[in-house]
Order: structure tokens, then C-alpha cells, then sequence
């Protein structure tokens, strides 16, 4: 299961859906896709500052006072996971 814990200062995506097969795993796809393209985004398209580690199964996202911007890429990330939580509850949950 893929366990996602959103704080105010940090996200911590870990684990693997088990959804279906490495390479065939919609899930993991769709949460994976999620994530970096929420770095991507901070990074690319505001001033703000953030660490991350990103590996299979793990990501960890550090961030502090985010800009507006940021606040508003933040929440559509976890608009995005809530749905694919919602559409796959047995493989995503939402700390």
C-alpha cells in the first residue's frame, strides 16, 4: 500500500500499491507522476526552496514558509492522491 502523509512543513509518499505488476502498475504511475511533478513544479515555477529524496517507494518533500503559489501546487497534489485514493482505496491511503 502507498501511504501518504501530508504536514505542514513535509509530505512522505512510501511504499507500493500492489496494484498490479512492476511496470504495469497504474497506481504507482499515477501517484509517481504526481510527486515529481510537484517538485518539478515548486521548483520550476516559483522561488521557493525545497529538499527532497526521491527513490522507489520513497519520497520526502521538505519545505518551509511556501509562497502562495506553492501553497496552491501543494493542494492540488493532494487533491490529485485523494482522488487516485478514492478510485483505489485498497492501495493508497491518506495520512
Amino acid at each position: 500500500m502507498i501511504v501518504v502523509e501530508v504536514r505542514r512543513d513535509r509530505i512522505v509518499v512510501s511504499g507500493h500499491s500492489q496494484y498490479e505488476a512492476s511496470g504495469k502498475d497504474i497506481v504507482c504511475a499515477g501517484v509517481t507522476a504526481l510527486v515529481t511533478t510537484l517538485i518539478d513544479s515548486i521548483s520550476g515555477l516559483t522561488c521557493d526552496k525545497i529538499q527532497y529524496e526521491i527513490m522507489p517507494g520513497w519520497a520526502d518533500i521538505h519545505f518551509g514558509n511556501l509562497s502562495e503559489e506553492s501553497k496552491l501546487l501543494v493542494d492540488s497534489f493532494f487533491l490529485g492522491v485523494c482522488n487516485i485514493a478514492n478510485e483505489f482505496p485498497d492501495h493508497v491511503r491518506i495520512m
